[in-house]
């Protein structure tokens, strides 16, 4: 189904009609590349550039190559000049070489595109920290990829074939059409995407085996975050961008999720007792009465949830699940080991064999069937 955009000037006095910017199209689809090198938030605030015009091992040339905060490769093709179904089959085409790349591939591939391209960060490891706050050697590099199409337009059977691809064959294929507007001698952009990233369940494409779901959820507590006051008051946060918010919204009453502090170990596994709600309106009970949990934690103890929201910015806001603790640890007292699952979403569906042995080692170490 092919998607129009538009955009409106909203009307400045009663009576007045909005105006409709008038469409121009996308002359040069370098162009479009060259806004993107320049604010990758275009397709994703939450990637990362890592490489320009990177040459595969069969002498092609991928657009443009990105990573999330979780290690994933997103492989970024423009249609340009080739048909439809050849830039979709050209983008898997390049899947099959980016899947072989090891962490040092990857790296050097940064190396050689902040030199050519004048990056502030010279390394991998310090963009990626600078970029989400977090160290490359707490990921797995390149363990998933996603592949998406830039196009001001693809044919209803691309549109069939990536579908198909997403729903049957477990292939994240996405894509993303733009169109350009003008107004008063100003230029505009705007964006659809085909397929909504935000759905928390859009597969990706893995290296490692898949095992079944088995129905235990993963979450990552932050250690900048209050620990003993969410063991204390039951919930579990993520905040500051959609990318570490949105997850939580996969959790639903009666869910068992299994808390981890990265760096630090797991700290307690509890039952989901409520929906994701904003942090400020969080209530928990006081000997006073329920009260909002914004009203009775300082600042010092809970910055997050005391941090101000611009208008149309609530997905950075701080976001609360309630939970009712099945056990829980202070930090001094967290489990690890060497091959246990880890992972930087807020939440997540695990289907390695790793998390299947996390899970039955966690029970095992604190007595829970």
């Amino acid at each position: 189904m092919a998607i129009e955009q538009g955009i409106w000037k909203l009307a400045g006095t009663t009576g007045e009609l909005p105006q409709k910017l008038r469409p121009t199209g996308l002359a040069d689809e370098g162009l479009l590349e060259e806004q993107i090198m320049q604010d990758v938030s275009i397709l994703n605030r939450d990637w990362m550039l890592i490489g320009r015009q990177v040459r595969t091992g069969f002498d092609k040339l991928i657009d443009l190559l990105a990573i999330d905060a979780n290690g994933t490769v997103i492989v970024i093709e423009l249609k340009r000049d080739k048909t439809p179904r050849d830039v979709v089959a050209q983008t898997i085409d390049y899947a099959s070489w980016v899947v072989t790349l090891a962490d040092y591939q990857l790296i050097e591939i940064y190396q050689a595109f902040a030199e050519r391209y004048q990056r502030p960060h010279a390394s991998l490891e310090e963009a990626f920290e600078a970029k989400f706050g977090i160290p490359l050697d707490s990921v797995t590099l390149n363990e998933n990829h996603k592949l998406v199409v830039v196009a001001t337009q693809l044919d209803a059977s691309s549109e069939r074939i990536i579908n198909y691809l997403n729903a049957h064959a477990q292939l994240s294929i996405n894509a993303m059409f733009f169109s350009a507007f003008e107004d008063q001698g100003n230029h505009y952009l705007s964006r659809a995407w085909m397929i909504d990233p935000d759905e928390p369940t859009q597969p990706a494409v893995r290296k490692t085996r898949k095992s079944p779901w088995n129905g235990e959820f993963y979450a990552s507590f932050g250690d900048d975050r209050p620990w003993e006051l969410a063991r204390r008051y039951g919930f579990i946060a993520g905040g500051g961008a959609a990318w570490y918010s949105k997850t939580l919204a996969m959790l639903s009453e009666g869910d068992r999720v299994w808390v981890n502090i990265p760096k630090i170990g797991y700290v307690g596994v509890a039952e989901v007792i409520g929906e994701r709600c904003r942090a400020d309106q969080f209530m928990v009970e006081t000997e006073q009465g329920p009260s909002r949990l914004q009203e009775i934690v300082t600042l010092n103890e809970y910055p997050h949830i005391h941090r101000s929201v611009a208008e149309g910015e609530e997905e950075t806001a701080e976001y609360l699940v309630p939970v009712r603790w099945v056990a829980s640890f202070p930090t001094p007292q967290a489990f690890s080991e060497v091959g246990l699952f880890g992972n930087q979403n807020t939440v997540c569906k695990p289907t390695t064999p790793k998390w299947e042995h996390t899970v039955t080692r966690l029970k095992q170490a604190w007595g829970i069937s």
